[in-house]
């Protein structure tokens, strides 16, 4: 039986452009593909592991045509729309007590401060969860099983109870691996507010 459900944050509730945000970073760093030199930057900044002032600093350091209002812009433009209807799917799941709710987000300092900013509810919608979860504050970042251990021992919670719902296959894959129960939403297709419906095998 279910009783616990872990939610992934983008492109489950907020809407990502995540490939307009490539070709977008791809253009104005004029570059072809991205060095793993960015990409290891991106993943430490993601958990927590340097702070925002060096992560900008690296990139002004490596672009340094850039300003850093440029970079800012090109960092956020992955940020779209978070549709109301989930805010009151999830507010819907408080309010009947049933499961306990988990938002697990790969993210970061820069990410969440646009949302604050830019979505008027973030507030009110992570006040819906028991626990709230970002990477950059628990130094921890999915894929890696680390960071499902240490969501299901800091909660003692057993694995085949939870249900975790994320858009990329290869965090879904690794929480499966635990024993947890997984749902790797479509973004193109899915909504999360079918959870019940696309699952109820599980339920």
């Amino acid at each position: 039986m279910i009783k616990t459900l872990i939610f992934d944050f983008g492109d489950v509730f907020i809407n990502l452009d995540k490939q307009g945000a490539i070709t977008n970073a791809l253009n104005l760093f004029e570059i072809e593909t991205f060095p793993e030199e960015l990409t290891a930057i991106n993943s430490l900044y993601e958990q927590g592991l340097i702070s925002t002032n060096e992560f900008l600093e690296f990139y002004q350091d490596n672009f340094p045509a850039l300003d850093k209002s440029s970079i800012l812009d090109a960092w956020n433009c992955i940020l779209k729309d978070f549709p109301s209807h989930r805010l009151e799917f999830i507010q819907q799941l408080k309010n009947d007590k049933q499961y306990n709710l988990i938002l697990l987000s790969n993210t970061n300092e820069l990410h969440i401060e646009w949302i604050k900013n830019e979505i008027r509810f973030y507030e009110d919608f992570k006040n819906c969860f028991n626990k709230f979860y970002l990477s950059h504050e628990i130094n921890l970042r999915k894929p890696d099983t680390a960071i499902y251990d240490f969501v299901l021992k800091e909660n003692n919670l057993a694995p085949e109870t939870c249900l975790f719902i994320d858009d990329l296959k290869e965090n879904t894959d690794s929480a499966a691996l635990l024993g947890i129960n997984t749902w790797n939403i479509n973004p193109e297709t899915d909504d999360v507010t079918q959870l019940f419906i696309t699952n109820k095998h599980l339920f």
